[in-house]
């Protein structure tokens, strides 16, 4: 999967917790699913915390820090 169609998946509304970046069409912050990884969490086991996510969204969320840190401009939703 291309790295612009996994960003796709990352959501950003001022509306949906404050702006922060979450998994699109749910709550999840982004930094939820990173913190998660960096505490040594199975992927398994936040798809089990999260039935919701897909490995995709995983994927979605460490191609997201990934790309903020190259500072790749990527664009809210419209309030």
């Amino acid at each position: 999967m291309a790295n612009m169609t996994l960003l796709e998946r990352i959501e950003l509304d001022p509306r949906v917790c404050n702006g922060k970046p979450v998994i699109k069409g749910t709550r999840i912050p982004v930094s939820v699913i990173l913190e998660q990884i960096a505490e040594g969490e199975s992927w398994e086991k936040i798809l089990a915390g999260y039935p919701e996510l897909t490995h995709e969204d995983i994927h979605a969320a460490i191609h997201y820090a990934r790309a903020s840190l190259d500072h790749i401009e990527l664009k809210a939703v419209n309030a």
